[in-house]
């Protein structure tokens, strides 16, 4: 793999999962991070091998041998640093969502694609080993015809942690609640498994939590474009946060996945490679990752992700998880934040005025 230098935007919490893991990628290296915040900025550039501390973008973006820019801002102030990074020729990686509504996505694809310069949303769940077994199984036709795929986030965030920043749970740069922050990993999953959606219909509704303008509760139910059906469930209001789950269903089989272990795997038809499966699922952890603490993640996901996204840029190809894809599970939430205000399903593609809000 050729060398890559990377810069850094925004140094909250998720820069230090993105640092972590640009630094394990033999042949990377962060060069530069830029915040106005300066505390913030230092301790990320204390994680790295002497990255210089900007607190002007543009300067940082014309640091010497930076070609790729992470964009780890609060998810609502994604698009400005985005299109900058596109505009200076950079590849660029945004952390999910790709922005908080359709059109402040569409600028930094059209960005990226005026500049020709890659473009990564960050989904790392599409990159565990349960995740990808899953899709081959669905691909190859295991499951028959698909009937059901649903999705389950019911996580508990404190009072604090939406206090801890003016950012959190606003609609301008949170740009929605559990869904928009915490369910949007396995929303992206759903529609990636399942395929495209076609209309949902949906509840939310503020049931925990104070002093925040978005849902901490959320119920819909969809219908797909191949007629299988579904449903998401999201929450940051079910204490104590409990594992994740994704469930897959179709005439010819059922599967499972808990946090990142596959817990169900049964077909009608079996094959060598399930004893694989079958070992695996002997073994879970158990482990409750970000069900109540958002640090409780890895940043192994990450680092899967930036290598193929490095892999793509020397090899002239699109990235596995590309803008496109990042855009398609904001749509998705955008739909049912939608469908909850106006209390009737709403149908994809979802037209987005671009309003932050419902």
């Amino acid at each position: 793999m050729a060398r890559h230098g990377f810069a850094i935007v925004g140094c909250g919490m998720i820069a230090e999962f993105h640092t972590k893991a640009i630094n394990e990628i033999a042949g990377s290296e962060v060069l530069a991070v830029f915040d106005k915040n300066a505390e913030r900025a230092a301790k990320i550039a204390s994680m790295t091998a002497g990255a210089k501390v900007y607190d002007d973008l543009d300067a940082m973006l014309g640091h010497p041998g930076v070609d790729v820019v992470c964009v780890c801002t609060p998810s609502g102030a994604h698009q400005g640093p985005a299109v900058a990074a596109a505009n200076a020729g950079k590849h660029v990686v945004v952390e999910k969502p790709l922005e908080v509504t359709l059109p402040r996505c569409d600028a930094i694809i059209d960005a990226c694609d005026r500049a020709g310069t890659r473009l990564c949303a960050i989904f790392p769940s599409r990159f565990t080993k349960a995740n990808q077994e899953l899709k081959v199984a669905i691909d190859t036709g295991r499951f028959g015809r698909l009937t059901l795929g649903d999705t389950y986030i019911k996580w508990w965030r404190t009072q604090d942690y939406y206090d801890s920043g003016g950012w959190r749970g606003t609609w301008e740069l949170d740009g929605g609640g559990a869904l928009m922050n915490q369910a949007i990993h396995n929303v992206d999953l759903l529609q990636w498994l399942m395929g495209e959606v076609a209309s949902v219909y949906a509840l939310t509704g503020t049931l925990a939590h104070t002093r925040i303008e978005v849902e901490d509760t959320a119920v819909a139910a969809l219908r797909f474009k191949n007629g299988a059906l579904g449903v998401i469930e999201a929450a940051t209001s079910a204490y104590p946060g409990i594992l994740k789950r994704t469930e897959i269903h179709g005439d010819r089989g059922s599967a499972r996945v808990d946090q990142d272990d596959i817990t169900l795997w049964e077909f009608q038809e079996k094959v060598p490679s399930d004893q694989h499966v079958y070992a695996a699922m002997a073994h879970q952890s158990g482990h409750k990752a970000g069900a109540s603490d958002p640090r409780g993640i890895t940043h192994i996901g990450h680092k899967d992700q930036l290598t193929d996204f490095l892999e793509a840029i020397d090899e002239g190809r699109a990235p596995f998880v590309d803008g496109r894809d990042g855009r398609k599970s904001v749509e998705i939430i955008r739909a049912i934040y939608r469908s909850a205000k106006i209390g009737a399903p709403v149908t994809l593609p979802h037209h987005d005025d671009g309003q932050y809000g419902p």
